[in-house]
């Protein structure tokens, strides 16, 4: 963990992560489209890009399966992701007309909507019980949307920004940058795939073929600077099944793109033509910094998505000081 250490961003400094002003409940500040520039000057938008960024290089050429510390948060955060991962065990989805978007979803998400607090203290340090009302919120926001029953990224980016506010109060620590992307993320993105099979949800504002992928786009980010040096496994290898199948316990991008084999049918190069065009992209560090271009673009900065992000004390609509 040394080099990680040393990394800058939202996670640099134990010191600055102590959040001292009180806590408040986020609400929504992006209601047209002209403040979007709010947004991008905000301290939440450095925070949240810095965090991003911080993870990006602490998992840089290391594997799922490499040896890495797991401290007692990251378990409560395990034991919180099998609390719901369970609920959907004893929510089946219901008998109804339409394929898609089961309205059981809504009964799991009114038990989520009710425990979420209790769920988030479970997982605060003793004086950090305050926060839990602020960080709920984005735990919420997390796991799709129960009026349209659909989940997109704009839900993925609340589940990094309830982990960057853990980062910002104490309780995830320096030294957890990698189990907050091996362990935690990658149980969230298992229980959102088994959410997304069980009650069929429907992609939030998806692009079709066009867009990275009907769901997620950080595993793509984070997976790929897993490969960055890699010495045998390039860009032109994630589209040979064989390979995938092979080698996805140990890398998070080759776990979406079987996820994505086994969800649709038909040439990948028709079904996922924006990944298969990556897939043309000579080296994984070239892939990982157009992705993160690409995550700016096609997610932080589109108003669809923004336009439901929630601010609060931790992740502030205020313009960052120059």
């Amino acid at each position: 963990m040394a080099e990680s250490e040393q990394q800058s961003g939202s996670m640099s400094e134990d010191k600055a992560l102590e959040i001292t002003m009180p806590f408040m409940v986020p609400k929504k500040e992006i209601s047209m489209v002209p403040d979007m520039a709010k947004w991008k000057r905000s301290k939440a938008y450095a925070d949240y890009m810095g965090f991003i960024l911080t993870l990006n290089e602490s998992v840089k050429g290391k594997k799922l399966t490499c040896a890495y510390k797991v401290s007692e948060t990251v378990e409560k955060l395990l034991d919180l992701l099998d609390t719901l991962d369970r609920w959907i065990n004893e929510t089946p989805p219901v008998d109804q007309p339409s394929r898609f978007g089961n309205k059981a979803f809504r009964t799991w998400f009114t038990q989520l909507d009710q425990d979420a607090e209790a769920l988030v203290s479970a997982v605060l340090p003793a004086d950090k019980q305050s926060a839990a009302p602020e960080i709920a919120v984005y735990l919420k926001e997390s796991v799709g949307n129960s009026t349209r029953i659909d989940y997109g990224t704009g839900h993925e980016a609340a589940f990094a920004a309830f982990l960057c506010c853990l980062c910002k109060v104490g309780a995830l620590k320096v030294d957890d940058q990698l189990a907050i992307v091996f362990k935690v993320f990658n149980k969230y993105l298992s229980v959102m795939r088994k959410l997304q099979r069980t009650y069929r949800m429907e992609p939030a504002g998806s692009q079709g073929v066009w867009g990275l992928d009907d769901f997620q786009f950080l595993p793509f980010i984070w997976g790929s600077s897993q490969f960055v040096d890699h010495p045998t496994l390039e860009p032109r290898h994630f589209v040979d099944e064989r390979v995938v199948n092979e080698q996805q316990q140990d890398y998070m991008f080759l776990e979406c793109i079987r996820f994505i084999n086994e969800m649709k049918t038909g040439p990948f190069a028709e079904h996922s033509n924006q990944l298969w065009n990556i897939s043309a992209v000579p080296s994984w560090s070239k892939v990982n910094q157009g992705l993160i271009r690409m995550y700016k673009a096609e997610c932080l900065e589109k108003f669809p998505v923004i336009q439901h992000f929630k601010f609060g004390s931790l992740l502030s609509i205020e313009p960052l000081k120059p």
